[in-house]
């Protein structure tokens, strides 16, 4: 009966990836599950992609798509993917433009905080650029003064898409 525990202690162990040993380089969001077997990814593979994100959040709860960007970077950092190989972008429009405001503006319009802004601070830290679209802003009464720190203005979000891929950036679907 040890030895069984004991074989499945060291099995359960062994089990346990290099993803999971990892602390995660978007601290608090992005939580990801492990997959065994995963099909390798080259230690040489660039990830340059873009993000589209046009429904808000349910008011002062965190965007769960903006949060797949955290869970993109997190999991392929842990599994071997060097952080200076994950340029990520992020284009905010619709209802959206809502959850690039500052808890300040975010409060006074909604009474609460906005639960996106750490996320997106950590996300502007980690090689990650955040636009949002000039015309849903507009729309939305969303001024520049408003935004999170680090998010920019675009004119719009077909604009800021065009621009990104332009210079190299894959649409991620959702």
């Amino acid at each position: 009966m040890k030895l069984t525990l004991l074989g499945l202690s060291l099995a359960l162990v062994a089990s346990l990836s290099h993803a999971e040993q990892k602390e995660p380089a978007i601290k608090g969001f992005g939580f990801y599950y492990t997959v065994p077997n995963h099909t390798a990814i080259d230690e040489q593979t660039r990830f340059k992609i873009a993000f589209d994100v046009a429904d808000a959040a349910e008011r002062g709860k965190q965007n769960n798509n903006i949060n797949s960007l955290a869970r993109f970077i997190n999991m392929h950092i842990a599994h071997g993917v060097k952080p200076e190989n994950i340029e990520l972008a992020l284009v905010v429009h619709g209802s959206a433009s809502v959850d690039v405001l500052k808890t300040g503006a975010y409060k006074q319009r909604f009474n609460s905080d906005n639960k996106n802004q750490q996320l997106i601070s950590q996300l502007l830290a980690h090689n990650t650029v955040v636009y949002v679209c000039g015309q849903s802003a507009t729309h939305m009464q969303v001024k520049q003064e408003q935004l999170i720190p680090g998010v920019q203005m675009a004119l719009s979000a077909m604009t800021a898409h065009a621009q990104l891929q332009q210079q190299g950036y894959t649409l991620n679907p959702f």
